[in-house]
């Protein structure tokens, strides 16, 4: 569905792939994103974690308008706007994994997926920028791996994107996706934003009164 010229969209994320799938469901949107200390947010469930992250994205970006005359733009305005932040983590053998921070932790995580799955959480948030409405949910994938070779692993650390995604797990990555045995969910899923949960909360979102 593409968007109605009443709505006005944000995505608070500086994910490129989350930009791609959000382009790939006919949206055009601005871009903003938040700087929060990830690490300051700690939840001992998965589901938790990336619904409270994002969240505290929210929460940062909403700071950002106020302070710099957007969000009085916006309460002026007629039309609706919707900010869309998200969050994702993988969970590996039971252990939560966020964006690798050293080559030997990235190498770790990588090589793991050849002797296991790999399954993402991903939260999707939608806020409604003038009534502050919010409207939550997460999604679930499965990410299934044949052997990694030690030459791939090596080519993606030194290329460094592996730096930037939840558990340095990259599926549409020329290098890795050859290497995908199954995918269990979407693959939008995996890569940060799930097409149908993000679709299912802007409309409950638009249909608010």
């Amino acid at each position: 569905m593409a968007a109605s010229s009443a709505l006005k969209l944000i995505l608070g994320s500086s994910s490129a792939s989350r930009r791609q799938i959000l382009s790939e469901m006919g949206y055009k949107f601005t871009l903003l994103s938040a700087d929060i200390d990830e690490k300051a947010i700690r939840k001992e469930r998965p589901e938790e974690l990336v619904v409270a992250l994002a969240h505290a994205k929210a929460d940062a970006i909403l700071e950002k308008m106020k302070n710099n005359g957007m969000m009085k733009e916006i309460v002026d305005s007629q039309e609706t706007t919707l900010m869309i932040t998200a969050d994702q983590v993988v969970v590996h053998d039971g252990e939560i994994r966020e964006k690798p921070s050293t080559p030997e932790e990235a190498r770790k995580f990588i090589k793991g997926y050849s002797e296991s799955h790999a399954a993402t959480i991903g939260s999707v948030l939608v806020t409604n920028v003038k009534t502050g409405a919010r409207r939550e949910g997460w999604d679930k994938a499965e990410v299934y791996f044949h052997k990694i070779p030690d030459e791939v692993v090596e080519s993606l650390i030194e290329e460094g994107n592996v730096f930037y995604v939840a558990g340095g797990l990259l599926v549409e990555h020329p290098l890795t996706s050859p290497l995908v045995e199954a995918i269990v969910g979407t693959i939008d899923s995996v890569m940060g934003l799930p097409k149908a949960l993000t679709e299912k909360l802007i409309k409950e979102s638009l249909s608010e009164p």
